[in-house]
C-alpha cells in the first residue's frame, strides 16, 4: 500500500505540486528517498526518524521507500520533512490518511519534533487555495500563510505531536492571523537636505514616473542622502504589487515572522556583489537583488566600482522587467521591475569639476573612471543630474523653509494617479507609470505639439540620440506634464527632459 501526501516544489515564485509517496514493504531495513532530492532532502530521513522517536513513535524494521513525484523535477529544501513524516505516520496507522487528502503540507522538523519556519509559505498557500485545498505549515509560518485569504483552511502546529493531537481531535490549533510589519517612526525626510534644488527636482520627477536616475557629484555632496529619501515620497504598494513583493520575499526567506509591509523595497547592495547576488542564480537558484527590489528601488552607490560585467547584466532586467536564469535542467523566471537609482563620483579622485580643484591626471582621470560604465547601460538611465558640493556657508547658515517629504509625496501621488487612470482608460495591463510604457504607447500618450516635436528632433540629430533615448525623453516629458497637472506635453517639458538626457550623453562621451 502506498500513502500519499501533497506538498510543493518551488520554481521561481511558482509553487509546483509534488506528490510524496510512501511505501513500507517487507525486506531488509532501509530508508531511501528518490525523485531527484538534493542533500537537504536526503538528510530529512534522519530528522524524520529522530522527530518520530521524540513524539513516541518508531519506524518498523522494513524497507521504506519515499518517492517525490514527478521524479524528473529537482527537489530542494528542508520543507519536505513534514510531508514525509506524515506519510510515514499514515502508512503505520498513526494518523488518518483521509484527513490529509485536502491539505498541502510543508515544514522542517527538528530532532525533538518541533517545526521550524520555512521559506516559500506564502506562494505555497496561494497555490493550495487556488486548488481548493488547505495548508499545514509550522506555527512560525502561519501568519504568512494567512495572507492567502480567509477562506483557506490553515493548520499551524508548534510540533509534530501537536499536529497529531489536532488531527485526532485532542487539541485544536488556532487559526493564525495575518500580521503587518510595524512601520518605523518615520522615513528620512527631504527637509533634512540642504540646498541641492536641482537634485531634489530630479528626485521628484524620477519618483513621479518611475524613472531610472543617476546622480554625479563629489564625495559628501549628499547623493546617498537623497537616494535614501526617495522611499519617503513614493506611494505605498497597491494590493497586487504587495502580493508580488511578498511572494519574492517569502521565497528568499525574508518575511520575518510572516509580517508584510506596503512600503516599497529599498535594496542597496555593496559594489563587491557578484552577478549571481545581483540578478539571481547560484547553485540553488535564488532571487537576486533586482528581484528583491521588484516594485521598489535598487540603489547602486559608487556605480563605477561595480564589476562592469555585473552592471551590464542589469540591462536585460531593466528592459524586460524580469530576470531569466537558465540552467541545464531548469529555466526560472523572477519578476524584476525595479527603479534604478545610482550615484557616483565624477572621477577617481572625486573632485573633477569642483571650483578651485585641479586634477593632476587632467581629463584622463574623468574619462577612465566614467569609462567603466558602458554606453548601453547609460542609455537605459532616464535622468542624470549633477549634485555639486554643499558649501560650508550653506551648512552653517540656519536652514530655510524647505518642502518636507509629505508635501512632495502628495504631488507624486497625484501624478501617478493621472498616469494610472490614463493607462487604465487605454486598456493596457501592467502599466502604471510612464517609465513602464512601451515605445508605441508613449508616443500615443505624449503626442507633443509641432513646436515641441521640432525641438526634440533637432536635439536627436545634434546629440545622436538612440531610438531608446528618444522614447525615454518622451517618457520624462510626459511625467513633467503630469506633475504640472496638464495633459499637453509642451516645449518646456521637452526642454527639461532633454536637459537630463543631454547631460547624460555628454557624461558618456
Amino acid at each position: 500500500m502506498v500513502t500519499r501526501v501533497r506538498t510543493v516544489a518551488f520554481q521561481g515564485i511558482e509553487a509546483v505540486p509534488v506528490d510524496v509517496q510512501v511505501q513500507i514493504a517487507p525486506g531488509l531495513p532501509a530508508f531511501r528517498i528518490v525523485g531527484l532530492p538534493d542533500k537537504a532532502v536526503n538528510e530529512s530521513g534522519e530528522r524524520v526518524r529522530a522527530a518520530l522517536i521524540a513524539s513516541g513513535l518508531s519506524l518498523p524494521p522494513k524497507r521504506i521507500t519515499i518517492n517525490l513525484a514527478p521524479a524528473d523535477l529537482p527537489k530542494e529544501g528542508s520543507h519536505y520533512d513534514l510531508p514525509i513524516a506524515l506519510g510515514l505516520m499514515g502508512a503505520i496507522g498513526a494518523v488518518p490518511t483521509d484527513m490529509l487528502e485536502n491539505f498541502v503540507v510543508l515544514g522542517e522538523l527538528g530532532l525533538d519534533g518541533r517545526l521550524a519556519a520555512i521559506a516559500g509559505t506564502l506562494p505555497a498557500a496561494i497555490a493550495a487555495s487556488a486548488a481548493g485545498r488547505g495548508i499545514i505549515c509550522p506555527e512560525a509560518s502561519g501568519p504568512e500563510a494567512a495572507w492567502a485569504g480567509e477562506e483557506i483552511d490553515i493548520i499551524a502546529p508548534e510540533s509534530l505531536l501537536a499536529l497529531v493531537n489536532h488531527l485526532a481531535g485532542h487539541q485544536v490549533c488556532t487559526r493564525p492571523q495575518p500580521k503587518r510589519q510595524a512601520d518605523a517612526a518615520g522615513l528620512p525626510d527631504l527637509a533634512d537636505v540642504r540646498g541641492q534644488e536641482a537634485a531634489r527636482r530630479a528626485l521628484e520627477v524620477a519618483a513621479a514616473g518611475g524613472h531610472n536616475l543617476l546622480m554625479i557629484g563629489p564625495p559628501g555632496a549628499g547623493k546617498s542622502m537623497l537616494a535614501t529619501r526617495l522611499p519617503s515620497i513614493l506611494p505605498p504598494l497597491n494590493p497586487r504589487e504587495l502580493l508580488d513583493v511578498s511572494m519574492i520575499q517569502s521565497i528568499a526567506g525574508e518575511l520575518a515572522g510572516g509580517r508584510i509591509s506596503d512600503r516599497r523595497p529599498f535594496r542597496a547592495p555593496h559594489h563587491s556583489a557578484s552577478m549571481a547576488a545581483l540578478v539571481g542564480g547560484g547553485l540553488k537558484v535564488r532571487p537576486g537583488e533586482v528581484s528583491l527590489a521588484h516594485n521598489g528601488i535598487l540603489f547602486l552607490d559608487e556605480l563605477p566600482e561595480f564589476n562592469p560585467q555585473t552592471l551590464d547584466s542589469l540591462r536585460q532586467p531593466l528592459e524586460a522587467g524580469e530576470t531569466v536564469i537558465a540552467r541545464a535542467n531548469a529555466r526560472i523566471t523572477y519578476p524584476a521591475r525595479f527603479q534604478l537609482v545610482a550615484a557616483m563620483n565624477p572621477c577617481k579622485c572625486g573632485m573633477a569639476g569642483t571650483p578651485g580643484h585641479v586634477c593632476k591626471r587632467g581629463e584622463r582621470c574623468t574619462a577612465d573612471y566614467q569609462g567603466r560604465i558602458s554606453g548601453p547601460f547609460l542609455d537605459r538611465i532616464d535622468i542624470r543630474v549633477d549634485v555639486p558640493a554643499v558649501s560650508a556657508r550653506e551648512m552653517i547658515a540656519p536652514p530655510g523653509p524647505t518642502e518636507t517629504s509629505a508635501v512632495v509625496a502628495r504631488r507624486v501621488a497625484r501624478a501617478r494617479e493621472m498616469q494610472q487612470a490614463r493607462y487604465l482608460g487605454l486598456g493596457t495591463t501592467g502599466v502604471h507609470t510612464n517609465a513602464g510604457a512601451s515605445a508605441t504607447l508613449i508616443e500615443q500618450v505624449a503626442n507633443p505639439d509641432p513646436e515641441s516635436q521640432t525641438l526634440l528632433l533637432q536635439a536627436a540629430e545634434r546629440f545622436a540620440l538612440s531610438a531608446r533615448a528618444y522614447h525615454r525623453v518622451l517618457k520624462v516629458a510626459r511625467t513633467l506634464a503630469d506633475l504640472a497637472g496638464t495633459e499637453k506635453v509642451a516645449r518646456v517639458h521637452i526642454a527639461e527632459a532633454l536637459g537630463y538626457r543631454v547631460s547624460l550623453m555628454q557624461a558618456a562621451i
